[in-house]
């Protein structure tokens, strides 16, 4: 039991690592964000297809959890074009270290989903996150435009994360997946059909843009989210919350090193970055030990 937990929690790392590198992937890719979350969303549709087929799950859900589910697919949508937009106008660092306010923002919208009171540590800690965000904002004022995507995408991404929360309690996840990225293609197709950008030059990209989009839906996208499903079954929901908050800091190295040029910020950018991150860790740090209080 002890082997399969560390197993489990080594894979999780690696799941974290995988999702750093996706903004690695976006940065690369010389596409609009609005192709690239379809091209995305699309491929990786299919390939959790083939595996619900594999495993033998019904496709089957109800009419009420359709619908539910063609809204998140939309929210997922324009959370995926927005954190997109974000690294193309900004940078990779600059996106991802506006996410470590995932936290903060779901410590008060969690509230409203849920029925509880909201907690005067999250907010707390959720001020110190600004703080932090304030100094990186003092000097990297020029990706001003890049912050307010990565804001956008990051709500959006608290709120269909809320809502799956209620979904998977009575679905299998790869299928909720499966028709929530149905329902973004479905979307972002009417948008482009509207827009006139179907045609031959939509499909037509270099052979290197092809390879990092089937790494991006395969591996960084469907593989990344089943294995995460299977890695939460061993390990409690606190070290995955812990190990998820790293996300940010392996994605701003790899950045650093993979890219370069302006991917190398000024001190004081780390220097918030880092308050960022370590007071996201201490607020799970400190949910965790209330929790048990009140057990």
């Amino acid at each position: 039991m002890q082997n399969d937990n560390l197993k489990s929690y080594l894979n999780l790392h690696f799941i974290v690592f995988i999702w750093g590198f996706t903004a690695i992937l976006g940065a690369l890719i010389t596409i609009d964000a609005e192709n690239l979350v379809w091209f995305r969303m699309l491929l990786a549709g299919i390939f959790l297809a083939g595996f619900i087929v594999y495993k033998k799950q019904s496709f089957k859900i109800s009419i009420q959890s359709f619908v539910k589910l063609i809204f998140v697919g939309l929210l997922i949508a324009l959370h995926w074009i927005f954190f997109f937009k974000a690294i193309h106008v900004s940078n990779v660092s600059i996106t991802l270290s506006i996410f470590s306010l995932g936290a903060f923002f779901a410590s008060l919208l969690e509230p409203l989903f849920y029925g509880r009171k909201i907690l005067w540590y999250e907010v707390f800690f959720g001020l110190i996150i600004i703080a932090g965000l304030g100094l990186i904002l003092q000097v990297e004022i020029k990706y001003l435009t890049g912050v307010y995507y990565a804001l956008a995408s990051i709500i959006l991404g608290v709120l269909f994360t809320l809502m799956n929360g209620k979904l998977i309690a009575n679905h299998d996840s790869s299928v909720i997946t499966f028709y929530e990225f149905g329902a973004g293609v479905f979307f972002i197709s009417l948008y482009f059909l509207v827009q006139g950008k179907f045609d031959a030059s939509f499909f037509t990209m270099s052979l290197n843009n092809w390879l990092l989009l089937l790494l991006l839906a395969s591996v960084c996208t469907a593989y990344a989210f089943t294995a995460s499903v299977k890695v939460m079954q061993k390990l409690t929901p606190y070290t995955v919350m812990l190990t998820t908050n790293l996300e940010p800091v392996y994605g701003i190295i790899l950045a650093y090193f993979i890219l370069g040029g302006k991917e190398k910020m000024s001190t004081e950018f780390y220097i918030g970055a880092i308050i960022i991150v370590i007071t996201v860790i201490l607020n799970g740090v400190f949910k965790h030990y209330q929790n048990k209080k009140e057990v």
